[in-house]
């Protein structure tokens, strides 16, 4: 269903994926693109490019979204250790090892997102947004359409074991990337579907337990992620992927190197404007076809 504040289905949606600090490129994303008059109507996020693309849907501009996301993640912010964890790894019964448990804090995080947002609502904000989490229980994908903002995002990005789990609405939630890394589907609606996603760096070497599991669990996300996007092309969705081309490894939590990213989603967006020009172009021209011309408007899209 589409969002019931609209009676037409989204023209343009921009889908951001799972990737770390990776994910404020999208703000780069959208400033080029609004300097040509083309602006998504729909946000879809999971996980980190659920927490930039609410800056997003804020309506503000790129440069106050900017200032909004490097004051939201901090490198601190990750490092807040819950010394009860490693009672609980090595004496589980004894100091109640239960689906709760994480080795981090995330008050901290709560107290930056609270800060930013406020009390705003998913179905209050100026641009929908939809929030893609995972219920723990069933690992099923759920998506947050409406209720409070702070919730919506704490829940998207709790990665399982690192921070904890977040209940909505009776619901224990993790982060979205464990169901759908990039989620493509949530956009179905959408004439058009930008995406934003990444794909994460397999070890170079296995010389220790956590790089076995990090490899088995990135192979994972990395397959269901094009499994996704294969899905959603052949249901016949149009489907554009912006390719961030950086010019090194950026680690998921790097938030040094946060403008650095802001700049390359600007250039990935500049050189693969004209492809998206065209696509909108194909899609307006087709549904003139089909409904009045003023039912279905881009702005200026010219080339």
């Amino acid at each position: 269903m589409f969002d019931q504040r609209k009676k037409e289905p989204p023209h343009l949606a921009l889908v951001l994926g799972s990737g770390g600090v990776r994910s404020i490129a999208s703000v780069g994303i959208v400033d080029v693109l609004a300097a040509e008059g083309i602006r998504p109507d729909l946000i879809v996020g999971c996980s980190s490019g659920a927490l930039f693309g609410a800056t997003l849907a804020l309506g503000l501009s790129s440069r106050e979204a900017l200032h909004m996301a490097t004051s939201l993640w901090s490198a601190e912010l990750t490092q807040q250790h819950r010394w009860r964890a490693y009672a609980q790894l090595l004496a589980p019964r004894w100091f109640g090892f239960d689906a709760g448990f994480a080795l981090r804090d995330d008050r901290g995080i709560e107290q930056r997102i609270r800060r930013a947002f406020g009390e705003q609502r998913l179905e209050d904000l100026p641009t929908p947004l939809r929030v893609v989490a995972t219920e723990a229980r069933s690992g099923e994908r759920v998506v947050l359409r409406h209720g409070a903002l702070v919730q919506a995002l704490r829940a998207s990005i709790a990665v399982p074991l690192i921070f904890p789990s977040v209940e909505v609405e009776g619901r224990r939630l993790v982060d979205g990337v464990v169901s759908d890394p990039l989620p493509v589907a949530v956009a179905g609606d959408a004439a058009v579907v930008l995406t934003l996603g990444f794909k994460g760096a397999m070890p170079r070497r296995i010389d220790r337990a956590s790089r076995l599991v990090a490899q088995a669990s990135t192979a994972l996300i990395n397959n269901l992620q094009q499994a996704r996007i294969d899905a959603a092309r052949n249901a016949g969705q149009r489907v554009f992927a912006i390719e961030l081309g950086l010019d090194r490894h950026v680690g998921l939590w790097e938030t040094r190197a946060m403008p650095h990213l802001f700049e390359a989603g600007r250039q990935a967006a500049r050189a693969q404007l004209a492809q998206i020009k065209a696509l909108l172009r194909e899609v307006a021209a087709h549904q003139q076809h089909r409904q009045p011309p003023q039912a279905f408007d881009f702005g200026p899209i010219a080339a």
